[in-house]
């Protein structure tokens, strides 16, 4: 099957997944994160609920009269469809070892996406909320959780796309066939070829 429609493959295998599973994954995304939030809050006030496609903040100490934020979880979690297509250009990939890497690799990518939202939700905390954020986070804190925030959307999502397929996939794919050696009759034909002149010559100097 040629690279190019592989590839195609892959990205429309990606995008049902990445655009089906999208609600039901934001509340698992939700509920993960939320606990790993709560774990280093005190108190602990955060509580993360999905949105159809976005994840909405609330917190204990938010004035009950005030709007709840939410955050766009797309650009997220989009980067399962980048892993799918370069995952299609794998050779084997059907196979065992080729599989468990795939399945391996999409774990790590959840992983992966509980800490982007986690970095998100305190990039927000720190940079996104006046008075308060000034309150509770230092100019060290908020340059770190919005540098953290700002990284992985321009580069760290692309990046842990490629690395995991790099070196969990197609590491683990079988290995292209060589070329293989010219047929050893040939070989022999074309070396009695060479020989038949000199015998000959041989038999006319012996006469």
């Amino acid at each position: 099957m040629k690279l190019a429609v592989r590839v195609l493959l892959g990205f429309l295998a990606g995008l049902a997944l990445w655009w089906a599973a999208t609600p039901a994954y934001n509340r698992l995304l939700a509920g993960v994160a939320e606990g790993a939030i709560r774990v280093f809050e005190r108190p602990r006030a955060t509580r993360l609920y999905a949105e159809d496609r976005r994840l909405g903040i609330d917190r204990a100490d938010f004035p009950s009269t005030s709007d709840r934020p939410s955050l766009p979880v797309d650009d997220l979690t989009f980067d399962v469809i980048l892993f799918l297509s370069l995952a299609a250009t794998t050779r084997g990939l059907l196979r065992d070892r080729a599989v468990r890497g795939v399945a391996v690799s999409l774990l790590v990518l959840f992983a992966l996406h509980v800490l982007a939202v986690v970095v998100n939700v305190e990039a927000f905390y720190a940079t996104r909320l006046g008075a308060w954020s000034a309150a509770h986070y230092g100019p060290f804190s908020r340059n770190l959780w919005a540098t953290a925030m700002h990284f992985w959307r321009l580069v760290g999502c692309y990046a842990a796309a490629f690395l995991l397929w790099w070196f969990l996939v197609r590491a683990a794919a079988p290995a292209a066939p060589t070329a293989s050696r010219a047929p050893s009759g040939r070989s022999s034909s074309r070396a009695a070829s060479a020989g038949g002149p000199s015998r000959a010559s041989r038999r006319r100097e012996k006469g």
